[in-house]
């Protein structure tokens, strides 16, 4: 029979010592193991269990209710979500109106960088679209989490180190593991026909695309934000404000700067 993972995650009401040994002790009687274990923000605690039987679980959070030392939060088997805050001891904090758009701060890099490699590895079509503010970490996070997730990461369109529109790719480059990396300003202001229609059969690919400014990127396009399945959002700070026209004036200044590549 196939071990099943689970997430538990309890708030801790009366933090005595031998507290946690005595969850362990139940789990292990109950022939539960613990992948993993961390404190999740303050007074929370989360776990990565592994049981062959499904009906352990049922036993174990009937106990865990008799408990006045702790409060069950989540037993549920494990949500991306769950997995990073076990790792990071963290939150991922979605938008309380739209629940694919995430908000991450300059901070959570690190819990940044592995929830997207983990998005990565996911197989098929997915769109991402990340905003920010420049030098706020955006291009070398997505680059990053390729390196994590081991998919080749390409350059449609950026201002990374140059100025980069490409008109085509070469053989080898169409693969569903990479994952292909748009700017849409650089896309909407400096493009030519040829350049939108490799974006045309780059979006028809079955892998990643991240679109840095997509809210720039749906303005010229015939895409909207609903086509796309994560939003990431990445400020500073958590009361930064993002806003486009800083962003616009910092790429129109680079193009006297640099010349555009045309591949």
């Amino acid at each position: 029979m196939t071990r099943t993972e689970w997430y538990l995650e309890y708030e801790i009401q009366i933090n005595r010592p031998g507290l946690l040994g005595d969850i362990s002790s139940l789990l292990g009687m109950l022939r539960i193991n613990i992948i993993m274990i961390n404190g999740v923000e303050d007074a929370k605690r989360g776990m990565l269990l592994l049981s062959k039987y499904d009906e352990n679980i049922t036993r174990l959070k009937s106990i865990l209710q008799t408990m006045e030392t702790i409060k069950v939060t989540k037993l549920r088997q494990p949500k991306l979500r769950d997995k990073m805050a076990v790792r990071h001891g963290r939150y991922i904090y979605r938008d309380v109106d739209d629940h694919k758009t995430i908000r991450f701060i300059r901070d959570d890099l690190g819990l940044l960088v592995d929830f997207m490699a983990e998005l990565y590895k996911k197989d098929g079509h997915k769109l991402i679209g990340i905003r920010g503010m420049p030098r706020v970490g955006k291009t070398e996070s997505v680059v990053a989490a390729s390196v994590c997730a081991n998919k080749r990461w390409l350059f449609v369109s950026s201002t990374l180190l140059r100025q980069t529109v490409r008109s085509k790719l070469i053989e080898g480059e169409y693969n569903p593991d990479n994952v292909y990396i748009i700017d849409g300003i650089v896309s909407t202001r400096r493009a030519n026909e040829q350049h939108w229609q490799l974006i045309r059969e780059v979006m028809q690919l079955p892998a990643v695309k991240v679109v840095e400014h997509p809210d720039a990127f749906v303005q010229m396009t015939e895409y909207k934000i609903e086509d796309f399945d994560y939003i990431i959002e990445l400020r500073s700070h958590e009361e930064e404000e993002i806003t486009y026209e800083p962003v616009e004036s910092r790429q129109f200044s680079q193009e006297n700067e640099f010349s555009m590549f045309d591949f």
